[in-house]
């Protein structure tokens, strides 16, 4: 079976409540609660639930919003992007190529060129902490 095909109760046994909440219903954690929105380690961000590599600390800055921003994807077809009208608004919705899960939005108010001087996109991944799961240089 596909991941994008299992039940909800699969999910709400594999994950912790506020997961679920996040990667299963869309919703949104509160900004600067989550664990890595000040994360400054070396390593790769990967999916909560299907542990697809989805974003490099290389790629991460600081955007004073409160969630974990980063300026582009480890690769496109990790991520899918959906248009999402909810909230009376219309934004960019970030999910996983491969589970599908809800990571958080794009917004293209990124940096172009960060303090320290390497370039970016000028677009923004705001995703929510409780999507990810860091894994660590060696």
């Amino acid at each position: 079976m596909n991941m994008k095909d299992k039940n909800e109760e699969y999910w709400k046994k594999k994950l912790s409540e506020e997961q679920y909440q996040v990667c299963r219903l869309g919703r949104t954690e509160t900004p600067f609660s989550g664990k890595y929105w000040d994360n400054h380690e070396t390593g790769m961000y990967h999916c909560v639930v299907c542990n697809e590599p989805l974003f490099s600390s290389d790629t991460k800055f600081e955007s004073g919003t409160g969630w974990p921003s980063f300026y582009k994807a480890v690769d496109d077809g990790n991520i899918e992007l959906e248009q999402d009208r909810s909230h009376g608004i219309v934004r960019t919705e970030v999910v996983c190529g491969k589970c599908g899960s809800h990571l958080g939005h794009l917004f293209e108010d990124g940096p172009i060129t960060l303090p320290d001087g390497r370039q970016a996109t000028g677009q923004r991944y705001c995703i929510n902490s409780a999507a990810l799961n860091f894994l660590p240089k060696e």
